[in-house]
């Protein structure tokens, strides 16, 4: 059995560090959800800071955009030209997308330093692809409404995720430990 375990050491302690990184973060983040009230910023702080940010791209593009706080519902309505195109929910905030990346890497750690500033300009890269993934997806849910599936579901789901993973492969190839020349 203790062969076995120094076989898949790296592998184990990849996984429980993942999990409990992810824990930790998920169970913050879930206080954080339950104490936002919505009193000042509706729904909470992050979304409303995205709705926001989205709503001076798209006018910075030269588009005619509003956001309004929906009247049924946790979110921030999305209106271009006075035309409703999406709900900005809390899910759209990309806090959870920046957990998962913090985990991977917390899991796959390299020297403190390299690993810390990786995290936190990785978060900033997801924030502003998200952002401009929710700008794109406005767009095109104004010219295209008949692709609202695709759009949202696939091509989308696609760029941050595929973000995400293409920042999990470029830290694990050139500054995770489990690359020899960074020992």
């Amino acid at each position: 059995m203790k062969a076995l375990f120094l076989k898949y050491k790296s592998v184990i302690k990849f996984i429980l560090t993942f999990l409990s990184v992810y824990f930790v973060l998920t169970l913050t983040y879930k206080f954080y959800l339950d104490f936002s009230n919505g009193s000042k910023y509706y729904p909470d702080f992050f979304t409303n800071l995205v709705a926001k940010q989205s709503h001076l791209l798209l006018e910075t593009l030269g588009y005619d955009a509003a956001i309004v706080a929906h009247p049924n519902e946790p979110s921030m309505k999305l209106i271009i030209n006075n035309k409703f195109v999406a709900r900005v929910v809390e899910g759209c905030n990309s806090i959870s997308v920046i957990i998962l990346f913090v985990s991977f890497i917390a899991a796959f750690a390299g020297r403190f330093k390299s690993t810390f500033v990786y995290m936190l300009s990785g978060s900033v890269i997801i924030y502003v692809v998200n952002l401009l993934r929710i700008v794109i997806l406005s767009i095109g849910l104004y010219n295209y409404p008949w692709r609202r599936e695709e759009l949202h579901t696939v091509i989308f789901p696609l760029i941050i995720y595929g973000m995400v993973f293409l920042l999990w492969m470029f830290w694990v190839n050139r500054y995770s430990k489990l690359n020899p020349k960074n020992e």
